[in-house]
Order: structure tokens, then C-alpha cells, then sequence
């Protein structure tokens, strides 16, 4: 089977516009979790959330190309532009037919579908814009990165809720390791923070009123957020061939099911898709030199999947950080795992370890080393990214340094 590497990557989140201010902000363990300035917030028990900023789109895309393109897509965009930009890959002809696209996203086009119920509910009008199933589909972020480079490779979209970037990044990883495309663009994008998106999150009674703080003793839920990141997965030998920066080797993935409740999470599921991952890539448990933790900020998720992570590394389960980056970018849903591989790529790359924020006492049920408050200078030659998603979906990464 084939190595396959990353040599690109783009991001827009709550923390950054793109990379270097996104690892700025994580190095210094910056949150971006605010009170939110969505349209009715007054009518929402909720109020804060983590948004992306002085984001403006108009900067980016034409108006004809604006009333084709909701918020999430646009966010996957720019993100695939930015890597795109950095891999320095010259799309071909012939290149263009051994490349493609997989992204992940849980929702598609929900300020889109916000709006448009508006319309037809609550402005009782009998008619919407004629672009607007092009625009909330799922797959529509797949399709503008494809037509926007020529890739004419696979492409398609994977909605897994909260594991949909991991399950898009290893079905990518497949693909280039068993020959299918040479390139394959992938990632997650999410824009949830719409007044719909919201009320939905709030039925599920696991949002906060005032902060996330994963693995912390008075945790008290998750803060959801916005954005995404898009990464170029390319075979190791084209890479080499072309004198392209390697950021690191995309060494392992592994994915199961629970099987068991739809949104209560189960410890047997994600302690097989970490072994299967770390399996994948030929590394025992003690190679690791840190964990980003899916880390929700829930007391059963942080609970569960501490105890998985115990089973999984045994003696070495202190000797190992784990930190949860949504403590400074919120839940980002189906893109949330994409912008926390840039959390592995630093901890790789430039031996940074981003922390756990807004932690403030050890639980006796979290016994991990949550890197609590201030990011740690460590050497990390391997690196593991967990996404654990409501439906009992697991997928796991394992980045090796290049």
C-alpha cells in the first residue's frame, strides 16, 4: 500500500482566518467564545456561541458566485483555497483525472434552510429563490472545491454529525493509499449558528449557558461553533517527486459503530476505532505523544471517553497529553474534526501541545492529562485526533511525523 502525506492546509474558524492565526490562537490558548449575534437570540435560552468574526465573504466570491453558495460552503472554500495555495500543485489534465474531493459536514446548508422556512412560514411567501436546493445540499461544498480546481477524481460527501471530517479525511486517506487518486482534497465545513441550528442543539439539553471546559470537574455541556479546514492528501512519492513540503504522514484511521443509543455514548465503540487506527498504522499505544480528544465538554462524553482512553494506553494513560481544543473553538460539528487536525499538525511540526481552556479542578472521572489552560512545549512524533459522533459513529486519525 501506498504512504500518503499532507502538503496542504486551509482553514476559517472562530480562531483564525487560516493557519498561522488559528495556531497563534491555540498557542496561546485563546477563546473565541462570545455571545452570539445571530438574528432572535433573544429568543433562544442559549446565547453564546463561538462565531467567526469580521468574516466577509464578499472579499472572497463574486455576487453571481454568492447566490450559489451558503454560508458552509463558503467557509469550505476559502479553507480549500488556502491548502490548495500552500501544496503548490499545479492541477493538470491528467492530474485533474487522478484527484478528487471528500468532505464532511452534518448539516449542509442550514442558514439556507433557516431562511427559507422563514420565507414560506413566517413571511407567508409562496415562493423561494430557484438556487436554494443547490445550495442547502449536502454535497454542495464537495462540488464547488471540485469544479473551482478540475478535479475530475472521486468526490463526494460524508455526514456522520459530529465524526464527518474524520470519516471524510480517512475514506481520503483510503483512496490515495490504495491507488485510487494520486490527490484528494478533504476536510469538513460547518455554519450551524443560525436561530434553527441553534434551537435544535438547545432540545438536546447538552449546550452550556456559559463556557466550554472539557474534562473539567464542574463541566457543564458543549458551546457550539462555526468553520471548517480543508487538507491535501497526496501519494508520498508524487509529493517527493514535485519537491513539495511535507507537513506529516497520514500513518493510520479506524472507524466502528456502537450500535447501542443514539446519542448516549458507549466506551467499547471508540476503544476499538483507537486500536483499529493505531493497528492501521503499525504503532503501539505508548508511541503516542498526544491525543486531541473529542472532548465535548459533556460530563458522559468527557467521562467515557477518558475510561476508553484509559483501556486504550493502560500505564501510559498519564504519560500521554490529551486535550480538547473545542474548549477554544466551540463544537464545530461536522467540521469540528478538521480544524483539530491542525492541533496534531502543530503538536507535530513545531513540538506545541494546544490546551484544554477554561479548566479548572481534575475530576476523579477524567484521569487524563488535559494540558489544562497553558499550551506545553513537548516532542510529538506521533499524533492521534478522536471524533466520537451522536448515533454511536467513532473515526480516529493517526498522524506520524514527516
Amino acid at each position: 500500500m501506498r504512504r500518503v502525506v499532507i502538503t496542504g492546509a486551509g482553514t476559517l474558524n472562530p480562531l483564525g482566518h487560516d493557519v498561522a492565526a488559528t495556531l497563534e490562537a491555540m498557542r496561546a490558548g485563546r477563546c473565541a467564545i462570545d455571545r452570539l449575534t445571530c438574528r432572535d437570540v433573544e429568543r433562544l435560552t442559549v446565547r453564546i456561541g463561538a462565531e467567526i468574526r469580521g468574516f466577509e465573504p464578499e472579499t472572497h466570491f463574486d455576487p453571481r458566485r454568492m447566490s450559489l453558495l451558503d454560508r458552509a460552503t463558503q467557509i469550505a472554500l476559502v479553507a480549500a483555497r488556502q491548502a490548495m495555495a500552500q501544496s503548490g500543485l499545479e492541477v493538470t489534465e491528467a492530474l485533474g483525472l487522478r484527484a478528487g474531493v471528500v468532505m464532511g459536514t452534518a448539516g449542509g446548508g442550514n442558514t439556507t434552510v433557516d431562511d427559507n422556512y422563514r420565507t414560506v412560514y413566517q413571511e407567508g411567501k409562496n415562493r423561494v429563490h430557484p438556487l436554494v436546493v443547490p445550495r442547502l445540499m449536502h454535497n454542495a461544498a464537495t462540488s464547488h472545491i471540485s469544479m473551482e480546481f478540475g478535479l475530475k477524481g472521486p468526490g463526494y460527501t460524508v455526514s456522520t454529525a459530529c465524526a464527518s471530517a474524520n470519516h471524510a479525511m480517512g475514506q481520503a486517506f483510503h483512496m490515495v493509499r490504495a491507488g485510487m487518486a494520486d490527490v484528494m482534497l478533504t476536510g469538513g465545513a460547518e455554519a450551524m449558528l443560525c436561530f434553527g441550528g441553534i434551537k435544535a442543539w438547545e432540545g438536546l439539553r447538552v449546550m452550556t449557558l456559559d463556557t466550554c471546559r472539557p474534562f473539567s470537574r464542574d463541566r457543564t455541556g458543549m458551546v457550539q461553533g462555526e468553520g471548517g479546514a480543508v487538507f491535501v492528501f497526496e501519494e508520498y512519492e508524487h509529493a517527493r517527486a514535485r519537491g513539495a513540503e511535507i507537513l506529516a504522514e497520514v500513518a493510520g484511521f479506524g472507524m466502528t459503530s456502537d450500535a447501542g443509543d443514539i446519542v448516549m455514548p458507549d466506551r467499547d465503540g471508540p476503544v476499538r476505532a483507537m486500536r483499529m487506527a493505531l493497528a492501521d498504522a503499525a504503532l503501539p499505544p505508548q508511541a503516542l505523544g498526544y491525543v486531541n480528544a473529542h472532548g465535548t465538554g459533556t460530563a458522559a462524553n468527557d467521562r467515557v471517553e477518558s475510561q476508553a482512553l484509559g483501556e486504550v494506553l493502560g500505564a501510559h494513560l498519564r504519560a500521554v497529553p490529551v486535550s480538547s481544543t473545542k474548549s477554544m473553538h466551540g463544537h464545530l460539528i461536522g467540521g469540528t474534526s478538521a480544524v483539530e487536525l491542525l492541533a496534531c499538525l502543530m503538536a507535530l511540526r513545531e513540538g506545541v501541545i494546544a490546551p484544554t481552556v477554561n479548566f479548572t479542578e481534575a475530576c476523579p472521572d477524567c484521569l487524563v492529562d488535559a494540558v489544562p489552560n497553558v499550551a506545553r512545549a513537548a516532542r510529538v512524533d506521533v499524533a492521534m485526533s478522536n471524533a466520537f459522533a451522536f448515533g454511536g459513529l467513532n473515526a480516529v486519525l493517526v498522524l506520524r511525523r514527516a
